[in-house]
């Protein structure tokens, strides 16, 4: 029968059209690369989410992130992405978590009924704690690295994080992971040099900042705010999301 999937299923076979619409794919952080996991999750099949997100829709994602659009502005992210997944198909089954992913409300998550976990959040702490979680329950993980300051889409590459190079956030996890005595991590990071962005207060957020007032994650507080262009958060997102339909697919 011909289905929204048919085009799928013609390379992947109806047992991986199976497996994937059975897998239950956790997000974490519904920005410019994981906006694009969900994107290309959805249309290749996957019914099962949960996304991870405490942050509104700013006008400053324009640039980038798939959910943002003048009328979403302001909106949850997870809701934002919450309702696309349902217009592309209606009958996912997707949860939403409107917070901020810490060590002090892992328990809040339901990890155990988790097939797949995707790793896309800023901050170290919180990528720690989603790499030492996954590695107790054996859940399979993948980590985006910095997608910031990068201007080159073909220099991202799919490596062990203790294989990886350049990227300096991909340095501070190879420490971090080692300490933790974590044998292996999938990571997506960048072999180019990042870019220093342009010290321009008249367009920074720094001095410009736009959060709403009340907002948990506000510009002001960041220690750097990084640039960002629409064609690499986007090559990270579907490099991710390629990664994550094949490990799903693969016979156990």
């Amino acid at each position: 029968m011909l289905t929204q999937f048919s085009r799928t299923e013609l390379l992947l076979g109806k047992d991986s059209m199976e497996r994937l619409k059975n897998a239950r794919v956790a997000v974490f952080g519904i920005g410019g690369v994981g906006g694009y996991v969900c994107e290309a999750l959805v249309r290749s099949g996957v019914y099962q989410f949960d996304l991870i997100d405490d942050d509104k829709v700013c006008l400053t994602n324009l640039n980038r992130q798939i959910i943002a659009t003048r009328k979403t502005v302001g909106k949850y992210k997870a809701e934002v992405m919450r309702d696309r997944i349902l217009e592309i198909n209606p009958d996912a089954d997707v949860h939403i978590h409107k917070c901020f992913f810490l060590p002090d409300n892992e328990n809040e998550f339901p990890f155990s009924e988790y097939d797949y976990i995707v790793d896309a959040v800023d901050t170290v702490t919180a990528k720690l704690a989603l790499v030492m979680k996954a590695q107790t329950l054996h859940i399979p993980i993948i980590s985006s690295m910095g997608a910031g300051n990068k201007l080159d889409p073909t220099a991202f590459r799919v490596a062990d994080i203790y294989q990886t190079k350049v990227c300096p956030l991909a340095k501070v996890m190879r420490i971090e992971c080692r300490k933790r005595k974590v044998k292996k991590l999938k990571v997506v990071y960048s072999e180019e040099q990042p870019t220093r962005p342009i010290e321009d207060m008249a367009i920074s957020c720094r001095t410009h900042c736009i959060c709403p007032p009340g907002a948990q994650h506000k510009c002001t507080e960041r220690r750097d705010i990084p640039g960002s262009t629409a064609f690499v958060p986007s090559v990270v997102g579907l490099i991710i999301a390629g990664e994550v339909i094949k490990d799903l697919c693969k016979t156990k």
